[in-house]
């Protein structure tokens, strides 16, 4: 069935034949994805009208419809050279029903609010906002999609890998006769990412033409497809211990999963991996292990670098906050850069689905008595302090159900803070402490566990906490010193004329500051004589790296019972990050970064906070939560956290690695992976393969490296995939980051992300690691 690109009128056969064509598709393509027969999957197959919705004056009807291959989406469009519009269902973030998205909020009225539904893209690719004819059709929309989203996702690495293989060949057959001529190889190899002479892709394409048609078709494509997918470093594998009549059998898998995956398993693990990923019947009950029942094992996640422990919450989550690492945004509400970017509650949306669990909200007055939020003295666009709120509530817990931190750095009148005040309350509501935890007067902060699904206020208090206990609450001075933050930013030169040390504050709003009271820092022994453990202080980057460098085992007590905040520089008009991990090392557990902003210290963070379930908090190593422990990042003086090791990292290959510019059809990359390691000074590092000329298909390096590492537990590791260019800096590819603690030993397989963290769905690298205790 060609695609709808343009929808005639048809008679009633023709409209049964049509539908019965659509079925056949829905059966084939559904039953792969685990939709066989799904009504949502066959209706979006068909298709249907939509309005797409941009601002009050336009709303345009378009068409929109599901491909054959249950992997894009077809819209038409009414421009001349746009007439065929496509995006793929890996791009899409999220879908969300209703009038979520700041678009439909606006420019809809509420009463269509069940006919409403956003289509979110991963990266800087603008919503789709639309609406359908009823709720119905909209309630099918959101469900189909999110189904097909889902069982992309959860297709294994070898599925993604052939799905994405597949879906180049269709594009290579232009004109769509399902075979395949030399021309349509060569197009095919370049679109896959290889570069081969004349001669070897005739060699190639002559090996399979079995018939000598001169085209390639069914049983010879699958031909080519095995040559092509041919991976020799696994058969190296598996004939190594495939002692069993040239099979692995259930003996030989343990003996490779004790010797070289290092896993304390038994006889009966090894059975259940068999289980699992053989599919030859014949072979699963002789309780054997063929070729692609190994490499089945291999491309699911008990072969994958992470370990598989480690995808939920696994650490113990009763300890004080302040024994956790959190993840953490600055600039929350910024889309872009902080001069003059967009100002939007979707960055709060994204940061928090990404278990941010720390927010920022720079408060100001706004018209109408309504407090905004946005970067004061700037140009950025400016959000209701009450939107917000409501978009904190709506995703604060969808990936985490750990607490979140709303950081405020108030400007605003005594006036506008008591809305603010009223705001939270009644937006929040029940999820907002308001008062301690427990009858009695606390003496250190509570635990992840006994805050979930709890909103937390960090900012001024005009007293102190034991106020709400023995109902002392009459304030004889309503104003405080400014927050830190805004403080620096004016002496960047942000339009102020002149430092205000003072504030009037509203009681309404200092009251809702339970656990996190801002106060200033006055060095560390007046903290430790005079900080309470409620009170904590935030650090420009600059002062807490010269802290870190400078008085870093004092740095590291203050944090064993108080909490710190890091935040950029207000120098970083870009929205730039500064390097998270020497903050890490001095125990500072909120380490905000400019989360709207690529970067490797965004990839950093990601890895840090990937473990865990990816809850958003990382309980930190012991030798930064007692004060028995004298660590010191830099001089490395003797003690319990020097538990010397050994990484071995073997980089052997690569496989489908994206071409990088995808206008020019000759453009192959020449890829090169460097391993990076960031932890305390003495160990990090970074060594490179060589490079790799104009294959992204499936390149071999077979490379050997070696790290001595002095503190594993702060270690993280970074794998990055470039291209290399002799006359110019070497382009990304894709890279991946996670804690060094978290590294499986073996032949593992590591997925790779774009430079916005989303991962690329058919590339990865394959390696062999071993972490071992140095000698």
């Amino acid at each position: 069935m060609s695609c709808l690109h343009k929808r005639p009128r048809r008679t009633k056969s023709q409209e049964q034949v049509f539908q019965e064509q659509v079925k056949k598709v829905a059966q084939e393509n559904g039953k792969r994805l685990g939709l066989e027969g799904d009504a949502d999957l066959q209706f979006m197959l068909v298709g249907g009208e939509l309005i797409k919705i941009r601002s009050n004056s336009w709303k345009k009807n378009r068409f929109y419809k599901l491909q054959e291959d249950c992997k894009t989406m077809w819209h038409e469009s009414h421009k001349a050279f746009r007439s065929n519009q496509t995006f793929s269902i890996d791009d899409i973030d999220s879908v969300r029903k209703g009038r979520q998205s700041e678009g439909l909020h606006k420019y809809t009225d509420a009463s269509v609010e069940d006919q409403c539904f956003s289509i979110i893209f991963k990266g800087r690719k603008k919503n789709l906002d639309l609406m359908a004819a009823n709720k119905d059709e909209a309630k099918q929309w959101v469900s189909g999609l999110e189904k097909v989203i889902s069982n992309m996702r959860n297709l294994s690495r070898q599925q993604k890998s052939e799905h994405w293989i597949f879906s180049c060949m269709r594009k290579a057959d232009k004109n769509e006769d399902n075979k395949m001529t030399l021309k349509e190889l060569k197009h095919f190899l370049r679109q896959i990412n290889i570069e081969v002479d004349d001669s070897y892709a005739e060699e190639l394409f002559n090996k399979c033409d079995k018939s000598r048609s001169g085209s390639l078709e069914g049983s010879e494509i699958k031909h080519f497809y095995d040559l092509l997918t041919y991976r020799e470093e696994i058969d190296v594998i598996y004939e190594k211990y495939a002692q069993t009549a040239g099979r692995i059998s259930v003996r030989d898998l343990l003996n490779f999963l004790l010797n070289e995956q290092r896993e304390q398993v038994g006889m009966a693990d090894a059975l259940k991996l068999i289980e699992k990923y053989e599919l030859d019947e014949t072979a699963k009950q002789k309780q054997h292990m063929t070729k692609d029942g190994f490499l089945m094992y291999l491309n699911h996640e008990e072969g994958s670098i992470l370990n598989p422990a480690h995808k939920s919450v696994c650490q113990d989550m009763t300890q004080p906050l302040n024994h956790y690492y959190i993840s953490s945004s600055h600039n929350t509400y910024l889309m872009e850069d902080q001069l003059k970017g967009p100002s939007s509650t979707e960055a709060y949306i994204r940061a928090l689905m990404k278990s941010c669990r720390c927010v920022e909200l720079d408060c100001w007055d706004g018209a109408n008595g309504e407090p905004v939020i946005y970067h004061g003295y700037t140009l950025t666009s400016k959000v209701l302090f009450r939107d917000v709120i409501k978009a904190i509530k709506e995703y604060a817990f969808r990936t985490s159900e750990y607490p979140v931190i709303l950081s405020l750095e108030n400007h605003c009148s005594v006036e506008q803070q008591k809305l603010m005040a009223h705001h939270m309350i009644s937006i929040l509501g029940d999820a907002l402490l308001t008062r301690p935890l427990g009858d009695t007067m606390p003496s250190s902060l509570p635990s992840p566990e006994e805050l979930k699904g709890r909103f937390l206020i960090k900012g001024k208090r005009l007293n102190k906490l034991d106020a709400a206990f023995n109902n002392n609450n009459v304030i004889e001075n309503d104003s405080v010193s400014e927050e830190d933050e805004a403080a620096d930013s004016k002496e960047n030169g942000q339009k102020a004329k002149a430092k205000k040390s003072k504030i009037k504050l509203a009681q309404e709003l200092s009251d809702l500051v339970i656990y996190c009271k801002s106060v200033h820092y006055n060095g560390f022994e007046h903290a430790k004589d005079n900080q309470a453990f409620y009170e904590m202080s935030s650090f420009k980057e600059s002062k807490a790296a010269n802290l870190a460098e400078t008085s870093a085992t004092a740095y590291i007590h203050h944090n064993m019972d108080k909490l710190s905040r890091i935040y950029p520089a207000g120098s970083r008009t870009d929205s730039s990050n500064y390097n998270p991990v020497p903050m890490w090392n001095a125990g500072c557990q909120i380490v905000a970064l400019n989360f709207q902003t690529p970067s490797k210290e965004m990839d950093l963070n990601q890895g840090r906070f990937l473990p865990n379930g990816m809850c958003g908090y990382i309980l930190k190593p012991e030798f930064q939560r007692h004060l028995a422990s004298q660590f010191d990042p830099i001089t490395l003086s003797k003690g319990p956290w020097l538990k010397r090791k050994i990484f071995h990292v073997m980089v052997i290959s690569a496989q489908q690695l994206p071409k990088l510019n995808k206008d020019k059809q000759k453009s192959i990359v020449d890829p090169l992976v460097r391993v990076e390691l960031y932890g305390v000074p003495a160990d990090t590092t970074s060594k490179q393969t060589h490079s790799i000329d104009n294959n992204g298909f499936n390149p071999m390096w077979n490379e050997n490296f070696q790290f001595d590492i002095h503190v594993p537990e702060l270690v993280m590791v970074r794998f990055v995939v470039e291209d290399y260019d002799s006359t110019s800096q070497n382009d990304l590819i894709g890279q991946y980051c996670l804690p060094l603690t978290s590294v499986q030993n073996g032949y593992r397989h590591v997925p790779l992300l774009t430079k916005r963290g989303d991962v690329i769905c058919s590339a990865g690298l394959f390696l062999h690691l071993m972490l071992l205790d140095a000698q």
